[in-house]
């Protein structure tokens, strides 16, 4: 039997997303047979694809020579939150851009498609939604351009039901609504004060409307930027690739598979930010699996 102590860089992953994690180079199902087969067990207990981890928790593995295999001691270039046949939920790193610039440098639709090659199932990626090269977390990926427009025709009618994490100067007198239009179009933004720092504040975040750069503006405007954030009166983070946002937890509605909820684990580097600022990481923790865990996306 294989055994595998919860840290914190899979805090708040999906089970399988750890089994993949782990096993980069298994085919899309086999995790999830996997877990539905009882193979793959939570602290001892039976437990589901979907199940979310916490630190300390204990996964175990019955070993066979397929599961040996695959194994993998080094960390996946592709760090995948979901996979079907239709889509990809990734979690980026902060600082990678999603699409290729004129610099020629490392971008997530190009890394993710080379993996993809190197897994022997190759296929072009499309992304539905994006984030900034600085902001890290979970985006959805498309790996034909006919899910890309299923997929992006949701976002754009029903929109998309995401909670962000923002480290931010200042702390809000209390939780709030910030309406205040951009580019001449309504806008609204919601956001919860999670934990307080030194002279600074966790928020959990949620962009009600879906405007360029609406939540890094929404918060300048608040007199609370997103520390790092330069363009928005952040300033700068001398050791960190970008900024202090995370697209931390998307719930998305599949079609015919009905709703689907993945959370991106924070990276060491942020979870570092936070304590640098006065957050107990311990406190993190026990605030986003809570976050997680909660049937209100904020």
């Amino acid at each position: 039997m294989l055994a595998f102590a919860i840290d914190n860089k899979d805090h708040c992953r999906r089970l399988e997303s750890f089994l993949r994690s782990i096993m980069p180079m298994a085919a899309a199902g086999y995790c999830r047979k996997l877990i539905n087969s009882g193979t793959a067990r939570l602290n001892g207990a039976a437990a589901t694809p979907d199940t979310f981890l916490s630190k300390n928790d204990k996964v175990t593995l019955k070993e066979s020579g397929t599961t040996m295999k695959l194994l993998s001691m080094e960390s996946p270039s592709l760090d995948i939150l979901y996979e079907d046949d239709q889509i990809l939920l990734v979690n980026k790193s902060s600082g990678l851009p999603m699409h290729q610039t004129a610099e020629q440098e490392a971008n997530l639709v190009d890394d993710g498609i080379a993996f993809m090659v190197r897994r022997n199932t190759p296929c072009k990626l499309y992304p539905v939604n994006r984030l900034d090269r600085g902001t890290s977390g979970a985006v959805i990926m498309a790996k034909s351009s006919t899910n890309a427009g299923i997929y992006g025709r949701q976002v754009k009618e029903t929109g998309l039901e995401k909670l962000y994490l923002a480290l931010v100067k200042g702390i809000p007198d209390q939780d709030g609504v910030i309406n205040a239009a951009l580019d001449g179009k309504e806008s609204e933004t919601s956001y919860r004060v999670l934990l307080q720092g030194n002279n600074c504040a966790l928020l959990a975040v949620n962009p009600i409307s879906g405007r360029m750069h609406q939540i890094r503006r929404h918060l300048e405007l608040a007199r609370h930027p997103v520390i790092g954030d330069k363009r928005y009166g952040g300033g700068v983070l001398d050791n960190y690739p970008g900024f202090c946002l995370h697209s931390f937890r998307t719930d998305l509605v599949r079609p015919k598979a009905g709703l689907l909820k993945v959370c991106a684990p924070l990276s060491g580097g942020f979870i570092e930010l936070c304590e640098q600022q006065g957050i107990d990481a311990d406190a993190v923790a026990r605030t986003v699996i809570e976050l997680a865990l909660s049937s209100n996306i904020c």
